[in-house]
């Protein structure tokens, strides 16, 4: 099996990666590293194998407020079921990021396809990562602002792909942590930790913005 050699960022000692199976999406890698200690370890490790050239993320996940006239603002969701998980998920809408395309251009094309909605980007995050002790699959969240106003996005239509379920969820920004509960109570989903988090933030700033967040126990 092919393995490669990379420097090691925190011993300056190389470590061994070795291919362990590889799919039509993903591949499963076994690092061994020399440890800050000097010990040698083992890690297993998946990846995509549809990372682009010259893109430090694989894709990007869209925070998308709609925005209204005589409405409140909105967050754009969307739920689907998750094979991996066994269950419906409420997540941002998202993607992965396509050849020659750019963080912005691949935000809106996402965000149409998905929900149907045209919007403006405000904001890009820089590249962090989603589950690091499993996998290097890395985001790029995209802050994006959508005219309701707009003939468009007065009755927007998705274009989803073969194979796609997606439904689209608004909730309202300044009730997005209690609409995500109520939620939870009602049907068996799993919201994706980015969703959850920004929600513990907004009600932060919107409720107690100089208190620290307290989670229901």
């Amino acid at each position: 099996m092919p393995q490669t050699f990379i420097l090691h960022s925190i011993t300056g000692k190389k470590r061994n990666v070795k291919l362990i199976a590889s799919g039509q999406w993903v591949k499963l890698e076994k690092t061994t590293y020399v440890d800050p200690s000097g010990s040698t370890r083992t890690w297993e490790t998946a990846k995509r194998t549809t990372r682009v050239a010259n893109s430090a993320a694989d894709g990007v996940a869209i925070i998308a407020l709609l925005k209204r006239t005589l409405h409140k603002d909105c967050v754009v969701m969307v739920k689907q079921f998750r094979p991996p998980m066994g269950c419906n998920t409420l997540e941002f809408p998202a993607g992965l990021i396509d050849d020659n395309e750019t963080v912005e251009t691949a935000a809106l094309r996402e965000l149409k396809e998905e929900t149907g909605y045209k919007g403006e980007v405000v904001g890009v995050t820089p590249v962090t990562c989603l589950d690091p002790g499993l996998s290097n699959c890395t985001t790029q969240m995209v802050m994006v602002h959508i005219n309701g106003d707009d003939i468009e996005n007065i009755n927007p239509t998705q274009q989803l792909g073969d194979g796609e379920f997606v439904e689209v969820i608004l909730l309202p920004l300044d009730e997005f942590q209690q609409k995500i509960d109520e939620l939870l109570q009602k049907e068996k989903i799993v919201v994706d930790s980015k969703v959850y988090i920004y929600a513990m933030g907004m009600s932060q700033a919107y409720f107690k913005p100089r208190e620290l967040p307290v989670l229901k126990q």
